[in-house]
């Protein structure tokens, strides 16, 4: 075979776990899981109408998160209310200090990203971002 690079999963594998590892500091250093970040970022895009609604929009069973939202309430970083058309539904959306916690963290997380791929040039950088942007199932 003319190609002997690594399987495309083995690569971004390696990559992700690379990622990962250079988050967590950041996210200790902020007292935030994985998962709280997880529905910071889905919430500063938009409120949502039920805690089943962000399940399926973060990929999570909607008892999976219930810990992390509790979590994020207590806390002041989000703000769970009953929705005035229907009582037993919560609205979900971040507090001021929840939106300053997640930019705080995106900031941090980007520049350890550059500083992960500062091997490649500028214009390399965008496309492999662009691409992954078009790549991600998530997204689609």
């Amino acid at each position: 075979m003319a190609d002997d690079r690594p399987d495309l999963a083995a690569m971004v594998g390696r990559f992700g776990r690379a990622l990962m590892a250079a988050e967590r500091p950041i996210l200790a250093a902020h007292d935030v899981s994985m998962w709280g970040y997880v529905v910071l970022t889905a919430l500063a895009d938009e409120p949502m109408r039920t805690q089943a609604a962000l399940a399926r929009a973060i990929g999570a069973d909607k008892t999976r998160i219930i810990a992390d939202l509790d979590d994020l309430q207590e806390r002041g970083l989000i703000e769970r209310e009953p929705d005035p058309a229907d009582r037993r539904v919560r609205l979900l959306r971040l507090t001021p200090e929840g939106r300053r916690v997640h930019t705080a963290v995106r900031r941090a997380i980007r520049a350890e990203e550059e500083r992960l791929l500062a091997d490649l040039p500028p214009a390399d950088r965008r496309s492999f971002v662009r691409a992954l942007q078009r790549l991600d199932p998530g997204a689609l």
